[in-house]
């Protein structure tokens, strides 16, 4: 199992930039592939991107394209979300999340590993 601690959330103006951290516990965070979804309220779960074990495929949501980043330290147990250019409708709960098996998914539901969130506000 893996235990998922999320960091970095805040108030920020529209146009400017967060980076949000994940700090997982266990000694086999290199087995799994990392991810971030966001909800915001009244809102379903929606994914934002992930990346896989060794950090050399990633993948976003068309939302998130070109303006977010993810990587990961496995050295660290961290992985990152860097947001830049953020717009006030990037504004939610943050969620880290992770998962072994076949990389790629944008679902929730394949992800059974989840942080308690970090909130992201971005005022216009």
């Amino acid at each position: 199992q893996v235990q998922l601690v999320e960091s970095g959330g805040g108030l920020v103006q529209a146009g400017g930039s967060l980076r949000l951290s994940c700090a997982a516990s266990g000694r086999t965070f290199s087995r799994y592939y990392m991810g971030w979804f966001r909800q915001a309220p009244g809102k379903e779960r929606e994914f934002v991107a992930t990346i896989s074990w060794s950090g050399g495929s990633t993948r976003y949501a068309d939302s998130v394209k070109g303006r977010f980043t993810i990587s990961r330290d496995n050295a660290k147990n961290t992985v990152y979300l860097q947001m830049n250019s953020l717009k006030p409708e990037d504004t939610a709960v943050y969620y880290c999340v992770a998962a072994v098996g076949n990389y790629g998914y944008t679902s929730a539901g394949a992800y059974p590993y989840w942080g308690q969130g970090t909130q992201v506000t971005v005022s216009s």
